[in-house]
């Protein structure tokens, strides 16, 4: 495997969890987007959302996509609402193979539960408000996958292995 692999999908899917085990199984780099970007700026999201913004903090991750995409042979978690942007959409499509993590909003609830670090869920109905982001993403991040893999009921290790079994099939 020499091409990178960019997984995709909703808070909660996974992404980080998974991304690592799929590294450590072909021996590749794996970089999460958004602590690269807390790395590169010294603080963390919430607070980047709170002095810049929404707006500000998508130029920022557009950025460090841009960046990170570039390097060779790595699986790169990003941040959900990445495929918002086309430019993003095409580094993506254009730099590796997009792995789709799909979940229901129950189990993003389960898992992000505990999280202070996603602004987007600083609201008093959660549930509304992943329902909503979903809404908004499913389609792009359908769009834009090569491969979709369903999370639900699956360890990370064994997601991790049906991601290699499938892109070995293409």
């Amino acid at each position: 495997m020499s091409e990178s692999i960019f997984l995709i999908g909703p808070m909660g899917a996974g992404k980080t969890t998974i991304g690592r085990q799929l590294a450590k199984i072909l021996d590749m780099h794996f970089i999460d987007c958004d602590h690269a970007i807390e790395e590169h700026t010294g603080v963390k999201i919430p607070v980047i959302f709170e002095i810049e913004g929404e707006s500000g903090f998508r130029k920022r991750e557009s950025a460090m996509l841009d960046e990170l995409t570039a390097k060779p042979n790595i699986v790169l978690a990003t941040g959900g609402g990445v495929i918002l942007s086309e430019a993003n959409r095409r580094l993506l499509r254009s730099r590796g193979h997009v792995v789709y993590l799909q979940t229901s909003v129950n189990t993003q609830l389960e898992r992000t539960r505990n999280s202070r670090n996603r602004p987007l869920l600083d609201t008093d109905d959660r549930r509304a408000r992943l329902e909503e982001i979903m809404r908004l993403r499913e389609p792009l991040y359908r769009q834009e996958a090569d491969l979709i893999i369903d999370t639900e009921g699956r360890s990370p290790t064994r997601a991790a292995q049906k991601i290699v079994e499938k892109i070995n099939t293409k």
